[in-house]
């Protein structure tokens, strides 16, 4: 908390200098060009065999190295696939197209542009020593000209005269031989051009007829179904889009394919590594003896492990969403598709008892939607398939709900029954707007609503199949025993395998949530939203602040804070303690790798905010003054803190005592150190204090702690009887130290009794007292036992004065009070 509270602080601090950075420029000017200088003629002979060296280098590069020999064929394919779409589809038919197809071709722009990025990144690349090499052979032939003008007839030996005039001219020369390379450059360089331009172009005819699309959801496209004229016949002008549509996706599959970019290389690695290790997995348990399918494994778990095929598609699947996002919408499709299967296999018992039969429901509605393509040659049956598929879906969800409130089975009953029920109603609801607007004449809006809840519905489950996979499998793996012997696994397991399941129950709600809402075309114009204020300036004079890079810093903050702590606790208890360290290295190293990793992840967040290097030193630079003016006792401390790092007087579970508070060291912070007392009280002592005050630390090189104990006995006891005694009884005890030896020591004669004192060690710092207690009574039955009396102080009062009445208060039987003196003992 106290971390927290700093960070915050210094946050609050930033946020000016987080505004003045958004706009910030850099104060640096560029290099001017360096001016032309004559040679001195002492300089000419070394400086004529460097320049002609590299005229001779220049030369060979530019006559057997063709830079572009790679190029023109990568530039030749994106143009192949840019004339192929803008040649299927004219600007006008895109807002005929439907919406899924618009956002294939976005996709398809968008890996034409990326493609095109990184051929223009390549261009640069190989190009760029070319313009280089021209730069400097200018610059070198200036140097030379200007040489030659310098010389004054008859001022200058001919043979250095000659040599300047062929340096010059082979200067020129290699000048020359690049002409032709870059030529060929520049002109490629214009053809990229043209062709970055139709992708952009292209790119925004898309996006221009997805808002059309979306506008259009308002508006009745079609005549209402009671005017609605049926006719079955295919239209042909439909059927040759459809196969100009096929023609566009396989190609764009194909083109992706063959990129086979980092990602694509990623998901291969890991769909081979997965299905050997599930298959290795469900080998090892039937080797054992322990089947996944018998009674003594769970349901889930006979179905993960018992099926790894199964398991195996389906996490694929999701890996292909999650890794290839820009992927072909096409690949996508065939993705859900082939885990149709596989989320019947894996649904658990749990979720069988909570969905009842709407799984199987889910996965055939999907199908059936999925083959409303074949139909959209003829816009009636089109139309009168979403019709029907939204009424037989909403009758099916109603005998759901109906079947649920009458059968009353235990799977509807807690929270996720009440938000399946929710749910199952909003779909109710969209299925009789989707209904309702197929027979008014919004075909648009009705078949963006149907599909949007089958296909919403159907992730859903997906969603929930693969998150119980993922669950099941981490109990698995923290049910084995090589994972189980982590000291960090023994002591927070549970914890560490509860938050990751969390963590893949929150990610799937969120997948959801944006699958949801680009199906029903919501996340476009929410996104477009959230962009627009985020990115928004708010200016007031000089000064201007994005909310955008106010996130990011709070963003990487946050992150760096849960990194250095992740960092801290694998380093203190996992990493470190199977190391040979000298005593207190370990807390040392973890402390300070969270300290750099915290100051890390702050540089990383103020330079993600838009801060520039020559900022921050400013930055920093003005805070070191006003701490130096306001804060000296805070870096006093920190200061401390560091040296207590490096020299490690003491560490946390060492015994100190410092100024009157004596406790166990629990933590050492870079400000303060936290000491728990033997009363149970935390007291929080600045680290200057543990350097400038007086520091006792019982246990900084070992726990060996001295037992002292005084006692005496009565006068006429022998001596040596009992030192023998209390020798032998001390060494009986259990817990006292045979190095050093206890010793017994005869240290005086006291008033009423002989005086010993026994000295004895133990190791066991921890429980000194009571052993100490322990010794004490052995002591006492030893010398009982022994028949040697322990004296108590004994004092003689006479009274010489004392009042009649006193005396015959104090007179005994048999003693008169005449009797003058009286002793009372």
């Amino acid at each position: 908390m106290p971390v927290m509270r700093l960070l915050l602080a210094c946050l609050f601090c930033l946020l000016p200098a987080l505004v003045l950075a958004q706009d910030a420029t850099t104060l640096l000017t560029p290099a001017k060009p360096k001016a032309p200088e004559a040679i001195a003629l002492a300089d000419i002979p070394g400086r004529a065999d460097a320049d002609e060296r590299y005229a001779e280098e220049v030369t060979l590069r530019a006559a057997n190295v063709d830079p572009l020999g790679r190029l023109v064929p990568r530039l030749a394919t994106i143009e192949q696939s840019v004339d192929q779409k803008t040649r299927l589809f004219r600007y006008g038919e895109l807002r005929t197209l439907p919406v899924v197809r618009l956002e294939s071709m976005e996709r398809h722009w968008k890996f034409d542009a990326r493609q095109y990025a990184r051929w223009r990144a390549d261009m640069q690349a190989l190009v760029g020593p070319y313009a280089q090499d021209a730069a400097d052979l200018a610059l070198r032939r200036a140097d030379w000209d200007l040489t030659r003008e310098a010389m004054a007839p008859g001022s200058t030996p001919e043979a250095l005269r000659l040599r300047v005039d062929a340096v010059a001219d082979r200067l020129q020369q290699a000048e020359q031989s690049l002409s032709s390379p870059l030529a060929e450059q520049i002109g490629l360089g214009r053809r990229a051009n043209l062709l970055a331009a139709r992708i952009q172009s292209g790119q925004r005819s898309v996006e221009e007829a997805i808002a059309y699309a979306d506008r259009r959801l308002l508006r009745l496209d079609a005549p209402p179904l009671w005017r609605v004229q049926g006719s079955t016949t295919l239209r042909q002008d439909v059927t040759d889009k459809l196969s100009r549509d096929i023609q566009s996706e396989n190609s764009f599959v194909a083109q992706y394919a063959a990129a086979d970019v980092g990602n694509q290389r990623l998901l291969h690695i890991l769909q081979v590594l997965l299905l050997v290790v599930l298959l290795w997995v469900a080998w090892r348990h039937r080797r054992d003896g322990l089947d996944p399918t018998s009674v003594l494994a769970t349901d889930a778990e006979s179905r993960v492990i018992g099926r790894p095929f199964s398991t195996w598609l389906l996490l694929s699947m999701i890996g292909t969403l999650l890794l290839e996002p820009n992927a072909p919408l096409f690949l996508h499709q065939l993705a859900m598709l082939v885990a149709l299967v596989p989320v019947l296999r894996l649904m658990p018992q749990q979720g069988r008892r909570l969905l009842g039969p709407w799984p199987y429901l889910a996965t055939g509605f999907y199908l059936l939607q999925r083959l409303s393509v074949l139909l959209m040659a003829s816009d009636y049956l089109y139309r009168m398939y979403y019709l029907a598929l939204a009424a037989l879906a909403l009758v099916a969800t109603g005998w759901l709900l109906w079947r649920s409130r009458r059968q009353q089975f235990a799977g509807v009953a807690g929270p996720a029954g009440r938000l399946v029920h929710a749910l199952a109603w909003i779909g109710v609801g969209v299925l009789v707007v989707s209904i309702g607007a197929n027979v008014l004449g919004n075909v648009s809006l009705a078949e963006m609503l149907a599909s949007g809840i089958i296909e919403s519905g159907y992730f859903a489950l997906v969603l929930y199949a693969a998150v119980t996979v993922f669950e099941t499998l981490l109990r698995r793996l923290g049910t084995r025993r090589e994972v189980r012997r982590l000291w960090l696994m023994r002591r927070h397991g549970g914890n560490v395998l509860e938050s990751l399941a969390r963590w893949a129950r929150v990610a799937a709600v969120i997948g959801w949530i944006i699958y949801t809402m680009n199906r029903f075309r919501l996340f476009r114009p929410v996104y477009d939203v959230t962009k627009a204020v985020v990115t928004h300036r708010f200016e007031y004079g000089e000064l201007s602040i994005s909310l955008g890079h106010i996130l990011v810093f709070c963003i990487g903050v946050v992150l760096a804070v849960w990194t250095a702590r992740t960092l801290r606790a694998l380093l203190r208890e996992e990493v470190l303690p199977r190391m040979s360290l000298p005593r207190g290295v370990d807390n040392s190293v973890a402390s300070l790798s969270y300290y750099a990793l915290l100051l890390l992840g702050l540089l990383a967040a103020l330079s993600a905010a838009g801060f520039k290097m020559g900022q921050l030193a400013f930055l920093f630079g003005a805070l070191g003054v006003g701490i130096g003016l306001g804060l000296q006792d805070v870096v006093k401390n920190f200061v401390s803190g560091l040296i207590l790092m490096f020299e490690r007087p003491v560490q946390p579970g060492d015994v100190v005592d410092i100024s009157g508070t004596a406790g166990r060291v629990r933590n050492i912070g870079m400000r303060a150190t936290t000491v728990r007392t033997f009363d149970g009280a935390d007291v929080v002592v600045p680290n200057g204090m543990l350097l400038s005050d007086k520091l006792t630390n019982w246990t900084l090189n070992d726990p060996t702690r001295r037992i002292d104990i005084d006692l005496g006995v009565a006068y006429g006891t022998d001596v040596t009887r009992v030192m023998q005694l209390l020798q032998e009884t001390t060494r009986a005890t259990q817990g006292i130290a045979d190095d050093p030896a206890p010793a017994v020591l005869f240290t005086g004669f006291g008033a009423s009794s002989l005086d010993f004192a026994i000295r004895a060690w133990t190791h066991d710092f921890d429980n000194w007292s009571t052993l100490r207690s322990e010794l004490m009574t052995r002591l006492h039955a030893a010398l009982d036992v022994a028949g040697i009396e322990i004296p108590f102080p004994q004092q003689d009062l006479h009274l010489r004065t004392v009042a009649e009445d006193v005396l015959q208060s104090l007179g005994r039987p048999g003693r008169g009070p005449e009797q003058g003196d009286h002793d009372a003992r």
